[in-house]
Parts: structure tokens; C-alpha cells; sequence
């Protein structure tokens, strides 16, 4: 359950910070209202998840997985480039998110 939380928080995180654009510096009502109900519940379910897992290692794979699909959404929505450094950089985060995932004996308690 711990990584289904922990999955859930990642998505309401990444969600909110894509919607960062919409909300025009926050002067838009709507796309504010969401993005800050999003990282109202990202935190709500990260603080869910650092009680079963350190918080070391959920924060590190909530940075990371939601850096990466942040990056993914902001290429397939809004265009952006990633060149061969953002790639790699994706890369290496995701390696190390399933680095910690796979084999570190720290990440559920």
C-alpha cells in the first residue's frame, strides 16, 4: 500500500506542477484553485508514505519519478525539447529511483 501512496502522491504532485503554466503567476482562479489542491494532496499523501518509509528515500523517488514525467509532459503537451543531456539526466534519475526501489533494504519499513 505504501508504494500505492506514494504512486498517488507522485501523480497529484506532477499534475499540480503542470498546471503551474494555466494559473498565469496565480491570477487565474480555476488553474490556481487545482494546482494548489494538488500539492495540498501530494503532501497529504507524501507525509501518508513517510510513516510506513523514510523520508530520505520517499522523497528522493518522489523527486525523481515526478521530475522525469514532469519533463515527459512538458515534451508531449507544451513542446518542449529535451536534448541528449535532459535524456540522459531522465535516465540516470530513473535508474536510481529503481536502484533504491529494487535494492535498497531502507525503502519499506
Amino acid at each position: 500500500m505504501t508504494y500505492l501512496w506514494l504512486l498517488l502522491a507522485i501523480v497529484a504532485e506532477v499534475a499540480a506542477t503542470s498546471l503551474l503554466e494555466h494559473t498565469r503567476g496565480f491570477t487565474r482562479v480555476l488553474p490556481t484553485l487545482a494546482c494548489l489542491v494538488g500539492y495540498l494532496l501530494a503532501f497529504a499523501l507524501l507525509a501518508r508514505v513517510v510513516t510506513q518509509m523514510p523520508v530520505g528515500i520517499a522523497y528522493a523517488l518522489w523527486c525523481g519519478i515526478g521530475m522525469v514525467l514532469v519533463a515527459v509532459i512538458a515534451w508531449l503537451v507544451q513542446g518542449q525539447k529535451l536534448d541528449g543531456p535532459a535524456l540522459l539526466g531522465c535516465g540516470l534519475i530513473l535508474a536510481g529511483s529503481l536502484v533504491i526501489h529494487l535494492f535498497s533494504a531502507v525503502s519499506v519499513r
